[in-house]
């Protein structure tokens, strides 16, 4: 079995973080979110991964993975241009494919428990395709599934008016090859995309039996900023303290903290975990970082509140005052005004950004 990883999408309700940078490279907790699929995928015993290109990205994307050696699988690239839906981008992989089973895997989701178990799944019985569900509560912003009681998919509707159900697709699918044949005759949606809603329900009509597998634990499409920071606090919560960096004699350091072993957290320096620090990250005196926040690299934080946020590195914060729930881009420096600050700010800042609050 292989692996499709897409990596395609233009990351429009990211700006401005996208405006300069692939959406699956945004870290959570200190690691781009594509690297969790890559987990996820090695993890059920998928090794040979191709990863679906866009016209944006291409390069970022391609110098972090590299051939994946350094995740211990093959990457092999292959290029989609314009997005034009996900039975399209599935349907670029044919040739990587061949006559092999695969997963395809939205390189801009996390799951807690992973795909192993639908992966298992589908191999158990002779299947056309397998998708993973969750409940949702507004399932009219989904694709939604259809099931009886032995778990297999009687229909598929894509962001139906009158949902059948509350089980959303969530963005991992298994696939026989005899999908791409489907792909082949399917027309755009009124949305002009190829909707892989509209391949399963092919396969389903074609006599193909589709198994569906309840994801219990959390997931999370990190495609907003709100999303990024609700990752942020789920994946730092399961995470463990581990100091290898430089600590003050006067610092204090509660909790689950990641220090990594180049970072410091200078005297007189307060860090509640669960934090993430990064390597080449310096955290001054006068400095709090309260809980749920990932700080990335080569940073200086110096006399500033922050908590609930996510700073994506080279970054210098010496705003005398407190930032929460905050996405800042890379290189986002931001230092205080002569004005005096009110208590919290929210902020979304962009890459290479200069504020004054």
């Amino acid at each position: 079995m292989k692996g499709v990883l897409l990596s395609g999408g233009t990351g429009s309700r990211l700006r401005p973080i996208t405006h300069t940078g692939p959406k699956q490279l945004v870290p959570v907790a200190n690691k781009p979110v594509i690297e969790y699929a890559i987990e996820d995928l090695k993890e059920a015993g998928i090794t040979d991964i191709g990863v679906v290109l866009g016209n944006k990205g291409r390069e970022e994307i391609q110098e972090i993975l590299g051939d994946g050696s350094k995740f211990n699988v093959d990457i092999t690239y292959i290029i989609q241009g314009n997005p034009l839906g996900l039975a399209h981008a599935a349907g670029c992989a044919r040739d990587f494919i061949g006559d092999d089973d695969f997963v395809m895997y939205l390189g801009d989701n996390i799951l807690k428990e992973g795909i192993t178990d639908l992966v298992e799944s589908f191999r158990a019985n002779d299947h056309g395709a397998g998708i993973a569900l969750q409940e949702v509560d507004n399932p009219q912003q989904f694709g939604i599934a259809d099931i009886n009681e032995s778990g297999s998919v009687k229909g598929l509707v894509e962001k139906p008016e009158d949902p059948p159900t509350n089980l959303a697709l969530i963005g991992m699918y298994v696939f026989s090859p005899a999908v791409f044949d489907v792909i082949d005759d399917l027309e755009p949606s009124w949305r002009g995309e190829l909707e892989i809603t509209d391949a399963i329900q092919q396969l389903l009509d074609n006599g193909q039996a589709i198994d569906s597998h309840l994801v219990t634990g959390w997931w999370k499409d990190t495609g907003k900023p709100e999303d990024i920071l609700e990752a942020n606090r789920l994946v730092l919560e399961d995470g463990q303290r581990a100091i290898e960096g430089e600590v003050g004699d006067n610092a204090e350091i509660d909790g689950r903290v990641k220090l990594a072993e180049s970072a410091a957290i200078e005297s007189g320096a307060v860090v509640r975990g669960p934090v993430s620090i990064a390597e080449g990250t310096r955290v001054k005196s006068g400095t709090y970082i309260g809980p749920y926040t990932s700080i990335g690299p080569s940073c200086t934080l110096e006399n500033i509140h922050i908590e609930n946020t996510v700073v994506i590195g080279d970054s210098t914060i010496t705003a005398s005052g407190r930032i929460v729930d905050s996405l800042l881009g890379q290189g986002a420096n931001v230092e205080s005004s002569d004005d005096l600050l009110p208590k919290g700010r929210r902020l979304v800042v962009g890459e290479n950004s200069q504020l004054k609050l």
